[in-house]
């Protein structure tokens, strides 16, 4: 797993020397901003390790954790390719995302620009105060060459301070990362500027950070002894540490995160953090991203990964993926004793209202949602076609909540949704190394039930209605419907499903559900 580490800036001069020091066959990029005011990274690459005539450079269509097409190719100007002499090379545009170069031979020297004008987790940002680099929309690949080790030579703005990145180090030399294939490079962003860095802890004695640009005002101490509860929460539920060292980068006030395997970039604002409700949401947000290093980036459909960065890569199982992640956002920070039960119950109530008064419901399935995704967007589509899709981020943690009751259920509160997490991680990642079809998710999930879950599976793959009544009994809860007015849609009515204790729970009720609370 790559170490994390904090720079200064690197002089220009060095760079010659760094290159020559570095195996011929491993791509070299150098990457500067010395304006950037301007909004511009400039990208040199070199590499001498040619062993063909033609080559394709190509930059992703998109980049993981964000399933959406994002055309990064489009902020590539000034696109220049010479040989080792300097001599200019011809090249053609093939595709808008493609540049396909001509006699090379064993050497090729790339420089282009990249303007990073857009705030968002999943593009790269570049002003005079800080950058941000999403890797993807920076770093071209060569067509068949994605297992190609990289080497990246940052070279940041005179006046920053600091850089954070989860690139490992080249040894012995400073200011100098690698990455054994670009799979790795795309999974690892970059943040530079006057920095933040807070007091540092460890659990099980490996590192965890938090760095970033803008934090903001709020108590810091108090914060990261929350942070640390939920990273010990979500690492109970798996029961392993994967990474060396684990860092929380945070972009600065926005929307968004995305979960990379010994990160997370996420959007900040320590200002929310002094309401309890704004510390619900930011601390539920925090979980999420953190989770994922588990769930998506090593519990995953087979479908994402090894990934194809020219298309989409549709998965049916993004319910799992996103959904299950949002289910365990709200375990976590209960678990870490952050929220109380009754505020986990309205976390769920959340979600089920807000799929069950969209009209969409009646229409798209999760499966359906999880692989439209890329048309649809996350949150389903806008528009006159809004009300025909569902979000995955609200069906999905509502059967999360059914599945883990059922299999509790059916145990008698001796195995749950946790055990399935735990079976998948063994089995598919650390065992067999790959991800887990869309078969194989259920049968994990009946093997730790020891039983046929058929009926939560239904509401997986189709539209019908949801009987929550029956799951919530288990735990001695029941669930009911308040009129309401829906937020911003005027004197437009809609359900408040509401979560509560039934009357009189029988024993192995009372035991489910303190089993589900981890109560004593």
């Amino acid at each position: 797993m790559r170490r994390l580490l904090w720079l200064s800036f690197v002089l220009g001069g060095m760079i010659p020397v760094v290159e020559a020091q570095i195996s011929r066959d491993t791509m070299i990029y150098t990457v500067s901003m010395p304006n950037p005011e301007t909004h511009t990274y400039h990208v040199a690459l070199r590499w001498d390790g040619v062993t063909s005539d033609t080559l394709d450079f190509r930059m992703p269509a998109w980049m993981p954790g964000y399933y959406q097409i994002m055309d990064y190719a489009k902020n590539v100007e000034n696109f220049h390719v010479f040989d080792k002499g300097g001599k200019p090379l011809p090249y053609i545009k093939t595709a808008s995302n493609t540049w396909q170069v001509t006699g090379g031979k064993r050497s090729v020297r790339l420089e282009y620009d990249v303007k990073a004008t857009k705030r968002f987790v999943a593009n790269s940002y570049l002003d005079s105060a800080h950058g941000y680099i999403s890797p993807a929309g920076i770093f071209l690949y060569v067509e068949g060459k994605i297992n190609h080790p990289v080497t990246v030579i940052i070279q940041p703005y005179s006046r920053w301070s600091r850089v954070a990145t989860g690139l490992d180090s080249v040894a012995g030399k400073r200011y100098v990362f690698k990455a054994p294939d670009f799979d790795i490079l795309y999974d690892c962003p970059i943040l530079m500027g006057n920095l933040e860095e807070l007091p540092a802890f460890r659990v099980q004695g490996v590192e965890h950070r938090f760095i970033g640009y803008q934090l903001g005002d709020f108590d810091r101490q108090q914060f990261m002894g929350d942070l640390k509860k939920v990273v010990e929460s979500g690492i109970a539920i798996i029961g392993d540490i994967p990474y060396k060292q684990y860092t929380f980068l945070a972009i600065g006030p926005g929307r968004g995160g995305i979960e990379h395997l010994n990160s997370t970039t996420i959007s900040f604002e320590g200002g929310e953090l002094k309401t309890p409700a704004g510390n619900q949401r930011m601390m539920s947000f925090i979980a999420h991203e953190y989770f994922h290093h588990y769930n998506v980036k090593r519990i995953r459909p087979v479908e994402l990964g090894p990934f194809d960065y020219s298309k989409e890569n549709r998965t049916n199982l993004l319910w799992v993926s996103e959904g299950l992640t949002v289910y365990y956002e709200y375990m976590m920070i209960r678990r870490a004793g952050l929220i109380s039960p009754e505020q986990l119950f309205g976390s769920f109530q959340s979600n089920i209202a807000a799929y069950e008064n969209h009209p969409g419901h009646l229409f798209q399935s999760l499966t359906q949602a999880s692989y439209e995704t890329w048309s649809d967007g996350p949150f389903g589509r806008t528009g006159d076609e809004a009300g025909k899709t569902i979000s995955y981020y609200d069906k999905g943690p509502a059967i999360g909540l059914l599945l883990d009751f059922a299999i509790r259920h059916a145990t008698e509160n001796k195995r749950s949704l946790d055990d399935v997490m735990r079976l998948l991680y063994r089995e598919y990642y650390q065992e067999k190394k790959r991800g887990f079809s869309d078969a194989e998710f259920r049968q994990a999930c009946e093997l730790v039930a020891g039983v046929q879950l058929a009926a939560v599976f239904e509401y997986v793959n189709t539209v019908a209605a949801i009987d929550y009544n029956k799951y919530l009994a288990y735990a001695g809860l029941g669930i009911d419907t308040v009129s309401r007015p829906l937020p911003g849609a005027g004197n437009k009515m809609g359900q408040s499903w509401k979560i509560g204790p039934l009357p009189d729970p029988d024993a192995s009720q009372d035991a489910l559900l303190k089993g589900w609370l981890q109560l004593k």
